[in-house]
């Protein structure tokens, strides 16, 4: 006999080597004649792995000792899934296809019959069901035959009836030989594990989302095109499982003897397990596909969202971080506990949207203007929360570097943020950007208390007038503007509170700026001589360049050093001076205003490319009787001149001679820059030069300054 089955065997490798898949497969998808039946496929594949779970043999393989209430849970765990989910319904209608594919196999299998034959007989018997459902059905034939075996073997030391079962089927004669069997056993292990990830993943295709992945999509396509070759395969391996359970039953020791099968159930394993990786690839494609359609169809609803009218803004919210019914999804600041989205509701929300890396400077002022207004809660100007949106890249790795860093930062915020980045929607971050026009640089979305976005980014105006800026609207901010002017306390605001003093003491003030430490001096100690001779009290402070850094830092330090002036004690108050020119630039644009038609413009670009120069410049005030401006060359040379303007600064004033004598030093030749950042928001295609008017060159900058 073991002469006869070696035959078999090596023929079975040949049909498995030489034969021609593409007609074994038009054969195969022959057969497939479906009617429309249906059952639940995944109950029965649960059944059936957790058979296969069972009777997976331990490595000692008569080690079935179990503990007495660890079973009794799992047995009430399975019944209660059975009941639940209408098995004993379903498999009435089954078990008799079950019971016929079964014998199919086992008659044919113990007869020596050629593999294809017997898998296309199969297909023969499941020719009115889907794909999926035939592969389900085949595993569930073979996991009886299968689940038996190990049944009677893990029983028929302790259960007479399986000891009684056990001899006719020689069972004890092959447990002894536990050790010569260990390799087969190993590759039918493999090869049923192989099995099961294909069957589960074929049904997984199957039940895929309909609204969201059509057949036709060429993702669902290409995946159609191999499933019938993934049943077949799959069947044709449940053939091969089948002949070495029927083989070690009918043959005993004579087939024990035999070592080719677990080479053959090694290829069959190597086989099913590549086919089991295509298919995860492509219906990694197919989730990929159905998470864009369901993004997009959030997207849209979200844009619908934010049409709409409401009577407040908690549907605004909750779509915008998500939240279930059992979370608390913010975290406040102030108490340093979650929170829910209910203390929001019907109040102005500012969404603070920034990635996980704010900058410095931004927080930490934002922080003193929201600490201030809540200083006086009963003020208007203090009724506003702002919540704190980190957009975080997908494909940032999440480890506990970046949960510590964002936790820490989290904590030192005195406002309310989200818990957890994940809790914005991938729908929200494609809103935020495409609609929002979010791209690095925070934003300061403002939501009344019916959750309309009254301004898409309210970040200048806070920078401007703080708090004062309250409720952010667009018609709030023409509002403010109305009622400026261009003098000291607005370009200067509360950046050093001395000014103030300053201003009603009816001192001269003057800001100056640049990085030549050289031209510092000699600027400053002639300013302070002409001070002296001209009989008036002058205020110097030093306000920088845009983005200080550690040269900043420096000059600073030799001013104080060598009692140049008056500096301001932190670089943020530096950054703050220009963020605030910056800001003022964007929000008159966003109003339409130019240098032509807009006084306050002409003089915010004057003051911008002042320090898009390379050299230093100054402005000289006093309180509201007007201003003086210059480039750091031509102010210096107005104070060496002073004798030549002195009697006319007595008759008319300082700053009118002075701006006289500017007017006469003014050369119509000139290289004016006007430098802004790229990420600011909307840049016009056409700006004019503040000093002459004309067009000015538009060119990309790239910097890298280490500083």
């Amino acid at each position: 006999m073991a002469g006869v089955r070696t035959q078999k065997t090596r023929g079975e490798r040949n049909v498995f080597a030489a034969s021609d898949e593409n007609v074994m497969m038009k054969q195969i998808q022959a057969t497939h004649a479906p009617d429309g039946r249906e059952f639940s496929v995944k109950l029965l594949l649960h059944i059936v792995e957790e058979i296969f779970h069972r009777a997976t043999p331990a490595p000692g393989i008569t080690d079935v000792v179990q503990h007495q209430g660890s079973r009794e849970a799992q047995l009430y765990e399975l019944e209660e899934k059975v009941l639940q989910n209408g098995f004993n319904e379903m498999i009435d209608m089954l078990s008799y296809t079950i019971s016929k594919i079964s014998c199919e196999m086992s008659c044919k299998c113990s007869g020596g019959g050629d593999a294809h034959a017997t898998t296309s007989a199969i297909f023969n018997l499941v020719s009115n069901y889907s794909w999926d459902a035939k592969v389900v059905l085949a595993l569930a034939a073979f996991a009886l035959n299968y689940g038996e075996f190990w049944l009677v073997s893990q029983l028929f030391l302790t259960n007479p009836l399986a000891k009684a079962v056990a001899l006719l089927k020689q069972l004890p004669e092959i447990i002894e030989q536990a050790e010569a069997l260990k390799p087969k056993f190993e590759a039918i292990t493999n090869l049923i594990r192989a099995m099961t990830d294909v069957a589960k993943c074929i049904v997984e295709f199957k039940e895929l989302p309909s609204q969201y992945i059509t057949p036709d999509t060429p993702e669902m396509l290409t995946a159609t095109a191999h499933i019938p070759t993934a049943v077949y395969w799959t069947i044709r391996s449940i053939v091969a499982c089948t002949s070495q359970i029927v083989g070690l039953t009918s043959m005993g020791h004579e087939y024990i003897a035999s070592t080719t099968e677990a080479w053959e159930l090694s290829g069959l394993a190597y086989k099913v397990s590549n086919i089991h990786s295509h298919l995860v690839k492509q219906l990694a494609l197919c989730f990929q596909h159905i998470d864009e359609k369901r993004h997009h169809e959030a997207y849209l609803t979200l844009v619908r969202l934010f049409e709409s009218v409401h009577i407040d803004n908690m549907k605004i919210l909750k779509a915008l971080i998500y939240a279930k019914d059992d979370q608390l999804p913010l975290f406040d600041g102030s108490t340093k506990k979650r929170a829910s989205l209910d203390l929001l509701r019907r109040k102005s929300v500012l969404l603070l949207i920034s990635d996980l890396e704010p900058s410095q400077e931004e927080f930490l002022m934002l922080q003193q203007i929201y600490s201030e207004a809540r200083e006086q809660p009963g003020r208007a100007e203090s009724q506003y929360e702002i919540v704190w949106l980190p957009v975080m890249d997908r494909s940032t790795l999440w480890n506990e570097t970046n949960k510590k860093q964002y936790e820490d930062f989290q904590s030192s915020m005195p406002w309310y943020s989200v818990y957890h980045p994940s809790l914005l929607d991938v729908a929200v971050i494609r809103y935020i950007k495409e609609v929002w026009h979010f791209n690095k640089k925070p934003l300061l979305v403002v939501l009344d208390p019916q959750g309309k976005v009254v301004n898409p980014n309210a970040i200048h105006m806070m920078w401007i007038w703080g708090s004062l800026a309250f409720p952010f609207t667009s018609l709030r901010e023409e509002g403010l503007w109305k009622e400026e002017t261009w003098k000291i306390d607005l370009l200067a605001d509360n950046i050093d509170p001395a000014i103030s003093s300053w201003i009603e003491q009816g001192k001269f003030i003057c800001l100056y700026g640049g990085e030549d430490i050289e031209w510092i001096r000699k600027f400053t100690a002639t300013a302070k001589a002409v001070a002296k001779d001209a009989g008036i009290q002058l205020e110097m402070l030093y306000v920088g360049k845009r983005n200080p850094k550690v040269k900043a830092r420096k000059i600073n330090g030799d001013i104080v050093n060598e009692n140049l002036s008056n500096v301001l004690p932190d670089l943020n108050l530096i950054w703050f001076f220009w963020v605030r020119l910056e800001s003022m630039w964007h929000s008159k644009v966003q109003h339409k205003s130019t240098a032509d038609n807009d006084p306050i413009m002409q003089e915010i670009m004057t003051m911008l490319s002042f320090d898009g120069s390379d050299q230093g410049w100054a402005v000289i005030s006093k309180g509201s009787d007007g201003m003086a401006k210059a480039k750091g060359d031509t102010m210096w040379k107005s104070f060496v001149d002073f004798e030549s303007w002195k009697q006319s600064a007595e008759v008319k004033g300082f700053l009118p001679a002075l701006n006289d004598h500017l007017r006469e030093l003014h050369s119509p030749s000139h290289c004016n820059r006007l430098i802004l950042p790229g990420a600011t928001g909307s840049i016009p295609e056409k700006i004019v030069c503040a000093e002459c008017g004309r067009p000015m060159e538009k060119f990309i900058m790239y910097r890298c300054c280490t500083d």
